[in-house]
């Protein structure tokens, strides 16, 4: 599969992590047109994320999972799922009672989470053609996806896979594996270094409708 198999119009394009790279680049590309779950999480094992998607998001950030790491900015706290190995460094901000202490706004950012997961549920089955993007991923933990895909995404879809490595350039490769695209990008400066390149990557690239779903803002993740 190369670069050529993306090109078309899409229903969504998800952010399956690892950082918030993903979502920035399709924000930049006007390619998100509702929130993810994952779009500003820190998912860095893949694997964890199959077996979240594989159990349709039950146990997502559990109260019971939950620990507190510190601040991630002045005014935001960092926690951690650790039942998935997920962190959060935007959702839970201190001027709604969260500190090192207690998690006061637990329940409103899981109101939010609420509505992304039903959203997200929702599209993989009635949209009709889906694209999954991922950040730094292995061909086995690719493999799985696939498979763990297969059982949730009732119509087509595609995978993209980008790994960033000491490549000067953008670099196809070919993995054995249907549906999947997989493309190696410079590791040097990769947040905002290589946007000449995911633009090349979402050439011909398009969603089927734009502009944000259910009045969400699409701002950044401070804003959402």
């Amino acid at each position: 599969m190369g670069l050529e198999n993306l090109k078309g119009n899409y229903d969504a394009i998800f952010s399956l992590g690892d950082l918030c790279l993903t979502s920035m680049q399709l924000q930049k590309n006007n390619l998100r047109n509702f929130s993810g779950v994952l779009d500003w999480m820190a998912s860095p094992f893949m694997n964890q994320v199959n077996r979240l998607l594989e159990n349709r998001f039950v146990g997502f950030f559990d109260e019971a999972s939950l620990r507190i790491i510190g601040y991630a900015s002045e005014n935001i706290i960092c926690v951690s799922d650790d039942g998935y190995h997920l962190v959060s460094n935007h959702d839970f901000h201190v001027h709604e009672g969260n500190s090192l202490q207690s998690l006061a706004g637990y329940h409103k950012v899981m109101e939010k989470y609420g509505r992304r997961i039903r959203r997200s549920l929702e599209k993989m089955e009635s949209g009709q053609r889906t694209m999954f993007i991922r950040t730094e991923a292995t061909f086995e933990d690719t493999a799985e996806l696939v498979r763990v895909l297969r059982g949730l995404v009732k119509n087509d879809f595609e995978v993209l896979i980008v790994n960033h490595t000491d490549v000067p350039d953008l670099t196809e490769r070919h993995w054995p594996i249907a549906n999947v695209t997989v493309v190696e990008m410079p590791n040097f400066e990769k947040w905002n270094g290589n946007d000449h390149l995911w633009r090349k990557v979402f050439e011909g690239v398009s969603l089927t409708s734009a502009g944000p779903d259910e009045g969400e803002s699409l701002l950044g993740p401070n804003q959402e």
